[in-house]
């Protein structure tokens, strides 16, 4: 069985005081002050600034284009990916969730991003 890597919203600054990204601080490895990155069994993604103000999702996209090949790149792990950004930071599902639609198959997303991604995809659950 892969390993998993719980993947979440952060801010650029790595403070990790709500929601998935203070779970996966006090649960999963998540370092505070590192805002991007695989850090124990997490992956941050951010959706917010340095400054904890929102991001275009041009940025967003980029952040999110390097978490895919870093995915690719690591094909033994199992990356669950909650739907970043579609909290705190703003955003809809619909802004983010097809920034994913390229993701390789060692992605698995949050069920509400199935209308989004398609049925041909692996879905977790539901981060509350």
């Amino acid at each position: 069985m892969a390993k998993k890597v719980f993947v979440f919203g952060s801010n650029e600054a790595g403070i990790h005081g709500a929601g998935a990204a203070y779970h996966a601080y006090k649960k999963l490895g998540a370092r505070y002050g590192k805002g991007y990155g695989h850090h124990g069994d997490t992956f941050a993604i951010p959706t917010k600034d340095v400054d904890i103000n929102f991001m275009p999702l041009e940025r967003v996209r980029g952040y999110v284009q390097g978490f895919l090949a870093y995915a690719q790149g690591h094909r033994k792990l199992t990356f669950q990916v909650t739907c970043i950004g579609c909290g705190l930071a703003g955003f809809t599902h619909a802004d983010i969730a097809p920034l994913f639609k390229d993701a390789p198959k060692n992605c698995e997303f949050d069920e509400l991003w199935r209308p989004f991604l398609g049925d041909d995809r692996t879905y977790w659950g539901t981060f509350p």
